[in-house]
C-alpha cells in the first residue's frame, strides 16, 4: 500500500503520440462499407445497447500456491462480448478494485466493436467475499448490513493470503492471458491504477523457474512476447506507488501515507488491508449502500450507516467518492454535489498529494430535510449508473479482501528488481527489453499525466501513445459517460492488428 495518491497538474489535454502507425489500405478498409453500416456506427450506443452486452464470470484453475485451499487457486475474469472474439483486452483493477469497476468501459467497447471481448480481471481474494448474501438480500436486510455490515473473516482464518502477492497476481493473469491466446493472436493487457502498475510489472516478468541469472529465459516465459499491446488508464508502473522500499521494510513493515504498512514477517497477523479507512466490513457496508441507493436513490439512508447525519440513499453513497468531498484524492470521481449540506474544509487530501483541499460534510443546513444529491450535467459520471454498476450479478467494484502481500511486493519491484534484492522472489527482470507498444491514458484531475507514460517507456524500448481524459478525476476514466476512451482503445489496438479486429469504424465521442 506504499500509494503516493499524487494528483497531477492541470496537464496539457489532447494527445501526443511517438506512435505513428501506417494503416495504409487498412484504413480504407475500416472505413469502406455501406452507408447504412457507417450511418449507425455515427451513433455512439446506448444505455439499453451497453446492457444488451453479453457478460459472463468464468473461474478458472490458478497457480497453485501451498497452503492455499484448492478451491482458491484460481483465476477469474468476467468475459464481455464473443466467445470466440477477433481480439481480447484483459484488465486489471486498481487498488481496492474488483471486475465490476470496469463494466461500463467494457460495455462501451464491445458495443463499438462487436468483433472484441473484454476481460475483466477479478484477483483470487474476490472468492473469499460474501457477496452472495447482499444480492439476496431484500430491503430490511439491506438496512441493516449498512448499518452493521458482514462480518469480516478473522486475519488467523486466511493467514494463506501472506503468499497472494505479486507472482501469485501476475500468474493467475497470466492463466487467462493464455486461454485468450488460444482464441486470437490479438491479445492485450490493460489496467487502472494499480492494475496499470500491475501491466507493466507483467510485461517485464519472467515466468520461468530458474533463478535469476541461471540461464537464458526462453521467449514463452517473458510477459511481454504474451501480448500485443499494454493499456494504462490512469496509473503507470513507477507512479502508482512511492519511493522504492528497502529491504528491513519489506521484511518488518514500515510507515507508509495511509499508515502503517506491514512487511511479509507480519502478514499472518494483517493478511489483507483493514484499517479504519478501509475494510471487508466497510466494503459490504458500501456495496448495501449502493444496492439501496440504485433502486431508491431519494429515500432516507438508514440511521447508524455510512454517514452520521440525515442523507438521502444517493448522497450517502456518493458523498464518500466526489471528488470535493473525498477523503482520499485517488478515490474520487464526478457525478455532482450535495445539496442542503452544511460543509467546512477539509485538508487531508492536500496532505495526501491532492492539488486542493475537499469539503467535509457536516450534515443537513436546514435540519428538517436530509443532505440531498444534485447530479451535474457536465459532470463525468452519471451517479445512478454509477450505483447501478457498483454491484451486478457478475462482479463487484470493490475487493474486500484485498492482499497486503501484494501493496508490499509492488511497492518493492516499482519499474524492475534487476540488481535489488528483491531480484530473487519478485522476477520483474526483463522490463528494460519490453517492445511491446503502450497506450496510456490520463486523466485530467487524476494521479498520473502523459509524462509519467513517456517516462516508463523511456525505461523500456516500446513506442508509446498518450492521452488525458479532460474533466476526470482518478476513477472517472472507466466508468465515465462519454464512450471517449473506449474509442481511444479501439482506435489504438486497430493501429496494432489492422482492421480484421473491427466490425466498423468507431463513432464519434460523446462529450
Amino acid at each position: 500500500m506504499f500509494f503516493s495518491g499524487r494528483t497531477n497538474s492541470k496537464p496539457k489535454l489532447g494527445s501526443k503520440s511517438s506512435l505513428l502507425p501506417k494503416l495504409g489500405l487498412a484504413a480504407c478498409l475500416i472505413c469502406a462499407g455501406s452507408a447504412a453500416a457507417q450511418a449507425q456506427a455515427s451513433v455512439s450506443p446506448t444505455e439499453a445497447a451497453l446492457d444488451a452486452v453479453r457478460a459472463v464470470r468464468i473461474v478458472r484453475p490458478g497457480e497453485v500456491v501451498p497452503g492455499t485451499p484448492a478451491d482458491l487457486n484460481a483465476s477469474i475474469t468476467v468475459r464481455y462480448g464473443l466467445a470466440k472474439p477477433n481480439a481480447v483486452l484483459l484488465l486489471m483493477p486498481g487498488f481496492l478494485g474488483g471486475a465490476g469497476s470496469f463494466d461500463r468501459l467494457a460495455r462501451q467497447i464491445v458495443a463499438l466493436d462487436p468483433g472484441m471481448a473484454v476481460w475483466a480481471v477479478d484477483r483470487r481474494s474476490n472468492l473469499l467475499e460474501s457477496g452472495a448474501a447482499i444480492a439476496a438480500a431484500d430491503p430490511a436486510e439491506l438496512v441493516r448490513i449498512v448499518q452493521q455490515g458482514i462480518p469480516a473473516r478473522p486475519a488467523s482464518s486466511v493467514t494463506f493470503m501472506k503468499d497472494w502477492g505479486l507472482d501469485t497476481t501476475l500468474r493467475d493473469w497470466r492463466e487467462a492471458v493464455r486461454e485468450a491466446r488460444t482464441l486470437t493472436p490479438n491479445v492485450f493487457i490493460g489496467g487502472h491504477s494499480l492494475g496499470g502498475t500491475l501491466t507493466g510489472l507483467y510485461a517485464g516478468y519472467d515466468f520461468g523457474n530458474t533463478p535469476f541469472g541461471a540461464a537464458p529465459t526462453p521467449d514463452d516465459q517473458i510477459g511481454f512476447k504474451d501480448v500485443r499491446g499494454l493499456i494504462m488508464l490512469d496509473g503507470a508502473p513507477g507512479n502508482t506507488t512511492s519511493d522504492p522500499i528497502s529491504w528491513n521494510q519489506y521484511q518488518n513493515g514500515g510507515v507508509g501515507r495511509l499508515g502503517y504498512v506491514p512487511g511479509i514477517n507480519r502478514l499472518d497477523e494483517i493478511p489483507y488491508v483493514n484499517s479504519v479507512i478501509f475494510n471487508p466490513t466497510y466494503a459490504s457496508r458500501a456495496v448495501a449502500q449502493a444496492r439501496l441507493a440504485a433502486t431508491d436513490p431519494g429515500a432516507l439512508a438508514p440511521a447508524g450507516g455510512l454517514v452520521s447525519y440525515a442523507a438521502t440513499n444517493l448522497a450517502a453513497g456518493l458523498s464518500q467518492l466526489e471528488r470535493q468531498y473525498a477523503l482520499l484524492p485517488f478515490l474520487t470521481l464526478r457525478t455532482g454535489q450535495a445539496t442542503n449540506a452544511a460543509v467546512i474544509s477539509n485538508p487531508l487530501p492536500r496532505l495526501l498529494g491532492a492539488a486542493e483541499n475537499s469539503q467535509f460534510v457536516l450534515g443537513p443546513a436546514d435540519r428538517s430535510r436530509p443532505v440531498g444529491w444534485q447530479t451535474d450535467a457536465d459532470a463525468m459520471t452519471d451517479p445512478l449508473d454509477f450505483v447501478r454498476r457498483f454491484s451486478n450479478p457478475v462482479s463487484d467494484y470493490a475487493e474486500w479482501y484485498f492482499p497486503m502481500r501484494l501493496s508490499v511486493d509492488v511497492g518493492a519491484a516499482q519499474l524492475d528488481t534487476v540488481g535489488t534484492p528483491f531480484a530473487a522472489t519478485l522476477r520483474v527482470w526483463h522490463t528494460r527489453a519490453v517492445s511491446t507498444p503502450i497506450l496510456g491514458i490520463a486523466a485530467q484531475n487524476g494521479i498520473t499525466t502523459e509524462n509519467d507514460y513517456r517516462r516508463y517507456a523511456a525505461f523500456t524500448r516500446a513506442t508509446v501513445t498518450t492521452h488525458t481524459l479532460p474533466g476526470a478525476s482518478h476513477l472517472d476514466i472507466t466508468v465515465a459517460k462519454s464512450d471517449q476512451v473506449a474509442r481511444w482503445t479501439l482506435d489504438w489496438m486497430r493501429g496494432i492488428t489492422g482492421p480484421a479486429t473491427a466490425a466498423q469504424p468507431t463513432p464519434p465521442p460523446t462529450l
